[in-house]
């Protein structure tokens, strides 16, 4: 199953650019465990989105637990909203990135 993530940011640039390290580190994880695809910032800097291939099952549960381990989240920074997401067009080409969880 696929899901997007919007983060937007709670507080002024400056307030977030603190702890965007540390949120980076935990989506670099995310990545290697094959969860996400990719993320980045909007332009201008005003949040990001991350596009991640979760596992069948528990959807809501598992997304609830991706948004509540993010240190921007954890820090008051940043909050998520969450999307599960049917690719129509394009989907095979998802399914070979990454690794399936």
């Amino acid at each position: 199953m696929y899901a997007l993530a919007i983060i937007r940011y709670r507080r002024p640039l400056e307030e977030v650019l603190p702890h965007v390290e540390e949120h980076r580190a935990y989506l670099q994880g995310l990545y290697d465990n094959g969860w996400l695809l990719a993320s980045g910032p909007f332009q201008p800097r005003m949040g990001g989105a991350l596009l991640l291939r979760v596992p069948d099952g528990d959807l809501e549960a598992t997304l609830d637990r991706i948004r509540d381990q993010d240190p921007l989240v954890q820090h008051g920074v940043a909050q998520y909203e969450l999307l599960p997401w049917t690719p129509v067009i394009g989907g095979d080409g998802l399914d070979r990135m990454g690794v399936n969880p």
